[in-house]
């Protein structure tokens, strides 16, 4: 029986505007021009500033998270992804939490799902747009500069939803919000590389005869820019910025810019998650129709993708940005211990951002690379051990649900198997029989791979890497997954009723 949750939903998901699925075959060629189309216009508003918005007035809420939900300050895409992932986020703890009941396997109650998350997420937009404007985001804004910033944000959030529901649909290839993390990180891998424009101004113990961060090395910000830029100065070109560093000192650098160890921390974390999305179970497979057709179904370590890091890094999200909102209205000065507990923060006026100093916010912003927790002594350890004590937890619980509320449960596999023409070699050929089986591997392994991609995400995260830890994380998941899905699309131009109906499955 549908919740009455999602039947008062049920009216705002029949107005809502929408992508319809495509009642042909979509070849691959036509999926790659709609990726690309909606990935442009993602760059193009990400590069877009609001009208009668300054960027340099205001607080910058996001800062934490800015890299993981594809947002860009000031720009079109000032709140992200944020609104989606937050919808997704609520309905997966309403479903989990059996709040709402849904009956996944009635497709009806599941379109009802999704229309519902949708609604949400366009719900959430329009709050978030308000929270930003009160909370003060962009300075004090008249009535008629309010409304304009708020239009804006709120149509560029109703096509961002509109363009992940687009590329889901079948138009293209993979997810919108996939697309959108993995070009945002990617892009500041690139930056954290190679930026040659921005120069740092520490310098060594003993650079050029004086103390420590005396003297500005004039070096590059990116750290291969800045490794090249000092090969240079080694063989005397360049030298009027500044005497070469000693290479040693590149391994940590300054504590704060692009490091060695930044490096290869990121190459740890590429080869990590290749290794572990390659680990899987296969169960044997036989074609029904033709006894000697034989495949495999895998049953990947990371079952349930990179979905558990993203829900667990926007709940870290929403907590840390209305913590903001609610001690700047509420506890400016942190005078309110219950409100304190949630968060106490202060601003810094040169970058505008609001730096939690204690409660749970503090222990949940992200760590921005070990030297910096180490220099808070025991409060840094402690926030090291909080902080990923929840990332493993929170990955490991929505690695659970998940597996639940989106058709990759034992039950819907088994039928998808069946309707596809494949048994198991040695079983009754009945989806009981078949459930029973997968439900020896699929719990355990989702779980499994949960746990251990929170750990993944929480040691990136800790250690530092040329972008967000989790970050890194997910753009290679998500490079892979899109390796994987054009393979895919390739065996599935082969042709083949059997490969087909399998390809529809994995």
């Amino acid at each position: 029986m549908t919740s009455r949750f999602l039947k008062a939903l049920s009216p705002f998901v029949r107005i809502m505007p929408e992508v319809k699925a495509p009642d042909r075959e979509v070849s691959f060629r036509e999926k790659f021009v709609w990726t690309a189309l909606v990935l442009i216009i993602f760059l193009i508003m990400s590069h877009m500033p609001l009208y009668g918005v300054d960027k340099g007035v205001g607080t910058d809420y996001l800062w934490a998270m800015r890299v993981i939900l594809a947002s860009t300050r000031g720009t079109l895409m000032e709140l992200g992804i944020g609104p989606i992932v937050t919808a997704g986020l609520v309905m997966q703890l309403l479903s989990g939490s059996k709040i709402i009941n849904v009956d996944f396997g009635d497709p009806e109650d599941r379109a009802l799902f999704t229309g519902g998350q949708k609604v949400i997420a366009l719900f959430m937009t329009a709050f978030q747009a308000i929270a930003y404007i009160l909370g003060a985001a962009y300075g004090d804004l008249g009535p008629t500069d309010a409304v304009i910033v708020f239009i804006q944000l709120f149509m560029s959030g109703i096509i961002v939803i509109l363009m992940d529901e687009l590329v889901q649909k079948g138009w293209g290839l993979g997810s919108g919000v996939s697309l959108f993390i993995m070009t945002n990180v990617a892009g500041q891998v690139m930056y954290n590389s190679l930026n040659f424009i921005d120069l740092e101004g520490a310098s060594p113990a003993g650079y050029m005869g004086g103390a420590a961060n005396e003297i500005p090395t004039n070096l590059p910000k990116g750290i291969i820019a800045a490794l090249f830029g000092n090969l240079l100065r080694w063989f005397g070109i360049g030298t009027a910025q500044g005497n070469a560093v000693d290479l040693g000192w590149f391994l940590v650098r300054n504590g704060y810019d692009p490091s060695v160890l930044s490096l290869i921390v990121t190459f740890v974390i590429f080869f990590a998650v290749i290794w572990m999305e390659s680990v899987r179970v296969e169960i044997p497979l036989q074609y029904a129709k033709y006894r000697g057709m034989k495949a495999r179904y895998p049953i990947k370590l990371l079952y349930t993708s990179n979905i558990p890091v993203i829900l667990a890094q926007a709940l870290y999200a929403n907590i840390l940005f209305f913590g903001q909102i609610i001690a700047g209205a509420f506890n400016p000065n942190g005078t309110n211990p219950f409100l304190s507990w949630l968060g106490v923060f202060e601003r810094e006026e040169a970058s505008g951002r609001m730096i939690a100093t204690s409660g749970l916010a503090k222990y949940i912003t992200p760590p921005q690379g070990v030297f910096r927790l180490l220099e808070e002594g025991m409060e840094g350890w402690v926030h090291i051990f909080i902080y990923a004590s929840l990332m493993i937890l929170l990955c490991w619980g929505f690695s659970k649900i998940w597996v639940d509320i989106s058709g990759i449960a034992p039950r819907d596999v088994s039928r998808q198997l069946l309707n596809s023409g494949y048994i198991v070699p040695g079983f009754r050929t009945s989806e009981k029989v078949l459930e029973r089986l997968l439900e020896r591997y699929i719990p355990i392994v989702a779980g499994l791979g949960g746990f251990l991609i929170g750990i993944l995400a929480a040691a990136a995260d800790i250690m530092g890497a040329l972008a967000s830890g989790t970050g890194i994380l997910l753009m290679v998941s998500i490079i892979k997954q899109y390796y994987e899905q054009i393979a895919k699309e390739q065996l599935a131009g082969m042709g083949g009723e059997g490969v087909a109906g399998l390809l529809g499955i994995i």
